[in-house]
């Protein structure tokens, strides 16, 4: 099974974004040669592979990162309901 992750843009550097995943400490980098548009500080990004597939609004980002984080929190048993 494959998952996209929402993560914010904290730096670019030419084609690449340094991100900050679900407001952590851990940093990432995605390329950003995937997307036609400009990508900011602060932009959320949908981070699979370790390409940006495409941008996200903020809303539509902390929404995804809560139904994920619900899904964690319910364990691995959840499959069984």
């Amino acid at each position: 099974m494959c998952l996209a992750v929402p993560i914010r843009v904290t730096e670019v550097v030419e084609q690449t974004a340094v991100c900050q995943v679900h407001g952590g400490q851990t940093k990432v980098e995605a390329s950003l040669l995937l997307l036609d548009e400009a990508v900011s500080p602060g932009d959320y990004l949908l981070l699979h592979a370790g390409f940006a597939l495409r941008k996200l609004d903020a809303w539509e980002a902390r929404e995804t990162l809560a139904l994920m984080q619900e899904m964690a929190d319910a364990g691995p048993g959840m499959r069984d309901k």
